[in-house]
């Protein structure tokens, strides 16, 4: 599997005129080798590859790297330098996305008489579409998280603070293998629901309001993505009318997904819904986002996106709608696309609940 995705560099090789291609974010190297230490260097040519660590890692990496040498170094430079010249490595690819400044002066200088090329969103495109590993371990990852919202649901009631809720959600993940969360979680309760990214705060929930939770574990390196709002106590009718545009947005977007349509469409299907009921200028963010190795990856779901989905993807669809001073509704879910249309990841209940 590891060797079918080191083969995706294979064109650059030739289009690029490179030697061989370093590689230092640890995502991509964890992608590209299996390593899930959190330090390294992958140097790929188009013959052979090796793995640069310092003695920290070297027994790690003996026991996870797969289709490269492991090296062991001290001056990790002085290492790469070296192996570039014994190998006659003259051109040699680098993430530009990924290095600053200072690492590309580090970088070459230690590399004298070897042309260092920029690549562009190389990364991105190898791992825009999942394979079937990567696929199964998001749906179990995402299976893991549902099943933890749907286990504490109970203690969201009046008189909780968000900040217990989001801690609970967390234990909840870890008893149930998670590695830890995928970031910080939102609990979102009354008026502080206008805030989309209103992480979860030390405010009480009061009856009556609707509560939104954005929540995500992560295990084995991947991610999973997922929102619900519920309603702790009867709602208002308001709140009940921007739950059923939400919902129907959400659910017109999920049957339009596809390959061959574009990201930008996509797009336009829930937020023409919502524009069409009045809320439109309450929908302020993209449509979705891709989910793997990092809780927002490539491609976005949004009016300016060129993206087409294709079979391998795995998106999240979350439209929403935020009032200032009012609250707001957000509904999640992760899907993957598959060849004739999708298949949905995540599993909590996306229907009203009034708890």
């Amino acid at each position: 599997m590891l060797k079918n995705r080191r083969s995706r560099l294979d064109p650059l090789f030739e289009e690029l005129s490179l030697d061989a291609v370093l590689v230092t974010d640890i995502r991509n190297i964890r992608y590209l080798c299996g390593f899930s230490g959190s330090e390294g260097a992958l140097l790929i040519s188009s013959a052979t590859a090796w793995f640069l660590c310092d003695s920290r890692y070297t027994a790690q990496a003996a026991a996870e790297v797969q289709g490269a040498e492991v090296r062991e170094c001290v001056l990790r430079l002085e290492t790469l330098h070296a192996l570039s010249v014994e190998n006659g490595l003259k051109r040699i690819g680098f993430e530009a996305a990924h290095t600053s400044v200072s690492a590309f002066r580090k970088i070459s200088g230690a590399l004298s008489g070897i042309e260092l090329v920029e690549l562009g969103p190389v990364f991105d495109d190898i791992r825009i579409c999942k394979d079937p590993l990567e696929i199964e371990l998001l749906s179990a990852v995402a299976t893991l998280a549902s099943q933890s919202l749907t286990s504490i649901l109970p203690l969201v009631k009046p008189g909780v603070r968000e900040s217990d809720i989001a801690l609970e959600l967390e234990f909840e993940m870890r008893r149930r293998g998670a590695d830890g969360r995928a970031f910080d979680f939102i609990v979102a309760s009354g008026v502080r629901g206008a805030m989309p990214h209103g992480r979860a705060s030390d405010k009480l929930i009061q009856s009556g309001e609707l509560v939104t939770i954005d929540f995500g574990a992560l295990k084995d390196a991947y991610h999973s993505d997922e929102t619900v709002t519920i309603a702790c106590g009867e709602p208002g009718g308001r709140e009940r009318e921007i739950y059923a545009i939400v919902k129907e947005a959400h659910d017109l977007a999920i049957l339009q997904v596809r390959p061959g349509l574009t990201c930008r469409d996509l797009d336009a299907v829930a937020r023409d819904y919502i524009r069409e009921h009045g809320y439109g200028d309450y929908f302020g963010h993209g449509l979705g986002h891709g989910v793997g190795l990092e809780i927002h990856e490539m491609p976005t779901l949004s009016p300016r996106s060129e993206a087409v989905l294709k079979e391998g993807m795995v998106i999240t669809i979350e439209p929403g709608i935020y009032i200032p001073g009012f609250g707001g509704v957000r509904i999640e879910d992760t899907l993957v696309v598959t060849g004739d249309g999708y298949r949905i990841l995540t599993s909590a209940d996306k229907h009203l609940l009034i708890l």
